[in-house]
Parts: C-alpha cells; structure tokens; sequence
C-alpha cells in the first residue's frame, strides 16, 4: 500500500484545521445564537439600516434557505440572508447581515480586492477543473518519458490560481467584518458590552475559516510541487 508522507506531514494539519474551523463556525454561532439583542433588531432590519445609511437603497435584502448561506451576489446586487439570519434578532444574525452589507459596500466602492477576485474567477475556475487532472496525467506519463512532466507542473501553475484566489479573498472577508463591526458601533445596532462582543466572535470565527482554507490549498501546493520535482529526480 503507497503511503503518502508528503500528504500526512504537510496537508493533513491544515485539513483537520479547516474541519476545526467549520465546527468553530457553526458551534459560535448557535451560541451567540441565543443572545438576542436589546435594540430588537433582526438580521435583515440591521441589513437593511446599514444599506441605506451607505446610500445603497437600491440593494435588496433576499431571504434565502440553507444554513449559513449567507452572501453578497454581485451580479444581481442584492444580500441574500439565510433563514437563521433574516428574522432572528440575536447578535449573531446581526453580525452576519451587516457583514455581508460590507461587501455590497465594498462593491459600490470598487474595493480593489475584490476588484482582482471578481477578474481570477474565470482563470480560477479553469484551474479547479484542469489542475489535478494534469497532474495526475504528468506524474503517471512521466514514466514513459519526462517531457510528460510539463503536464504536472502546467497542473501545479493552475492550481496556483486557486491560491491566488484565496490568498485575495482574505482581505476581501476581513475588510467586510472590519465594516460591519465600525457600523454596528457606530450606528447603535448593537448595545455595547457583551453584545458587541458577540457579533465579534462570529465574524472572527468565520474568518478563520477563510485562513484555514488558505493553508490548505498552499499545503497542497506545496505537495504537488514537491511531487512532481521528486519524479524529476
């Protein structure tokens, strides 16, 4: 049986991260889940509020179903709040929706990362379909003869991209979080004190999930391109 080390040793920490990551997620939002919030504001009334104030009344607030689905769409323009978010009036729906007005915000403002995000998700696209595939194809090829291996590393160029992609969604997420958080201050959506605090602790365990993701595609990174220098040898 082939024993992958390169595996174990580089990608399988940053694996379990990210899986603690999700967890953390989920687990700090359904606690701060039950701290409702003293101004009886819901998700999408803060939503709502922070969009107007930022001159945005154009940008509707959508309900949507799932669990955490959460997100800005930039081509229809519109927030889209998940049913945990759109009603609830606990500090950590609040918290959510106006970060998600952060991108919109973003958005309107031409943000310069997510300027660069929205212009890689075609070439990033392509590289999450044709990167592995490649690669898998150089190293096997290779065998028969090592001009084959410039499959492997035009694999390990592509999945690049995806690195790319993720390296620039980092400041894209906290950027929105910094946002919603000055807002929610500002504007008194959130009583300060423990519930400020709560919003916090959400959107930072949500952006750790984004830092977990990273790792893991630069240890996979790093893998492939160990892989495919020791078949050169």
């Amino acid at each position: 049986m082939y024993l992958d080390i390169t595996y174990i040793i580089l990608v399988l920490p940053a694996v379990i991260l990210s899986l603690w990551a999700s967890w953390n997620v989920k687990h700090t939002f359904r606690k701060y889940e039950k701290q409702q919030n003293s101004r009886g504001l819901t998700g999408a009334d803060a939503a709502r509020r922070l969009l107007d104030a930022n001159g945005l009344r154009d940008v509707p607030v959508e309900r949507i179903g799932g669990e955490l689905s959460d997100h800005y769409d930039p081509e229809a323009r519109a927030v889209r709040l998940s049913d945990s978010v759109w009603g609830s009036t606990s500090t950590a729906a609040v918290g959510v929706a106006c970060h998600e007005v952060g991108h919109a915000i973003q958005n309107a403002q031409d943000y310069l990362p997510v300027r660069i995000r929205q212009a890689i998700i075609p070439a990033t696209n392509l590289g999450a379909k044709l990167s592995v595939p490649l690669l898998m194809a150089g190293l096997i090829l290779c065998g028969f003869s090592e001009k084959f291996l410039y499959l492997a590393y035009a694999g390990v160029l592509l999945y690049s991209l995806c690195a790319v992609f993720q390296l620039v969604t980092l400041p894209t997420e906290f950027d929105a979080s910094r946002r919603a958080l000055q807002s929610i201050e500002s504007m008194g959506l959130l009583a300060d004190g423990e519930e400020l605090r709560g919003a916090r602790k959400v959107l930072r365990a949500a952006a750790l999930t984004y830092v977990a993701a990273l790792a893991t595609t630069l240890m996979q990174l790093l893998r492939f391109i160990i892989l495919v220098n020791n078949r050169k040898r």
